[in-house]
């Protein structure tokens, strides 16, 4: 089931992808809002009450819903899943942001690529140098992609394999959301905020993101430069300042050969924070030194598309087999 389901999903997410304002994210915001109101008083206790409420208390409901349909109907369970995964997963959430960067560059439009950038990453790219502009594209659109569709794709294989269906595509999801939410409505509405709240969300989604970050840039090693890949996950991880996104971008920047990382025109810094609408939570910004490889070109676009579209179809040859496995048990 979990292979069909997430085939059918990612297909009809193609067809007709959730528009970026959407019902789905004002109800999450709502929610998360919701629960923060009513629940935190500001002490550390609260901040994980909101927390496991926030976060635990969806997974938990589409898996009870998830059980109880599966009792009566296989294919009203498996309906459920197509419906959370088209939720949750999908890489239209994330792409029309990428094309248009992409078809301005093409046009040789530069001035229109920054303001799409600037639009999409909430920071001053006037003074970018190209190189930089195309690397910042590569970066975001690398983290982009597992967040919205690897990351919950790990965690609804494992949940699901475990009978919880769709959980575990909805538990990263709203780790996910909840991780940006607070810091979005700290630091740019300016209302107080449970700063523990913030800490616990970023820690909690950092853990839960570790081994699907480690799982996505192995992907990227097999289906890119392998060698190149992994020698550069050993050596350039540490370039950025978050362990997971770090490993995911040194492993892309062997695959295909691509410098990564480095310093941004003179102190130009990306605001974590702003980034709530956009679906982005990194800041991809090296702290220092770059990856080895070509400096990054217009070219090298259409090779992270294709290294992302690879890594996705060898994830789904996987799944597949395994289904194959669990029917022939």
């Amino acid at each position: 089931m979990s292979f069909f389901a997430v085939l059918f999903a990612l297909l009809i997410e193609q067809l007709k992808p959730l528009p970026a304002r959407n019902l789905v994210h004002d109800a999450l915001s709502g929610w998360v809002r919701w629960v923060g109101r009513n629940f935190d008083a500001g002490q550390p206790h609260h901040a994980w009450v909101v927390w496991i409420i926030t976060v635990l208390g969806p997974a938990a409901l589409v898996a009870i819903v998830y059980r109880a349909i599966y009792h009566y109907s296989f294919v009203l369970a498996l309906g459920w899943n197509i419906l959370a995964l088209y939720l949750t997963l999908g890489f239209r959430q994330f792409s029309h942001h990428f094309t248009a960067i992409r078809d301005a560059l093409e046009r040789a439009d530069e001035r229109e690529a920054r303001s799409l950038l600037a639009h999409w990453r909430h920071f001053d790219t006037s003074d970018l140098p190209r190189s930089e502009l195309l690397r910042h594209v590569i970066e975001q659109s690398l983290v982009a992609a597992h967040r919205f569709v690897f990351g919950g794709f790990f965690w609804f294989v494992v949940l699901s394999t475990a009978g919880l269906g769709p959980a575990g595509a909805v538990l990263y999801r709203m780790a996910e959301f909840a991780s940006r939410y607070w810091a979005y409505r700290s630091h740019v509405t300016g209302k107080p905020t449970n700063e523990g709240l913030m800490q616990l969300s970023s820690r909690l989604f950092e853990r839960i993101d570790h081994i699907p970050a480690r799982l996505t840039a192995f992907g990227f090693a097999v289906v890119g430069n392998f060698e190149d890949a992994i020698e550069s996950w050993r050596r350039c991880a540490g370039l950025w300042t978050h362990q997971n996104e770090g490993v995911l971008l040194a492993s892309a920047a062997g695959a295909v050969g691509v410098q990564l990382g480095g310093q941004a025109a003179p102190d130009l810094q990306s605001d974590r924070s702003r980034t709530f609408d956009s679906g982005d939570r990194a800041d991809t910004t090296a702290s220092a030194g770059s990856t080895s490889g070509v400096v990054p070109q217009p070219a090298h676009l259409r090779n992270i598309v294709a290294l992302i579209w690879r890594s996705m179809v060898l994830w789904m040859l996987l799944l597949a087999l395994l289904s194959l496995a669990n029917l022939a048990g």
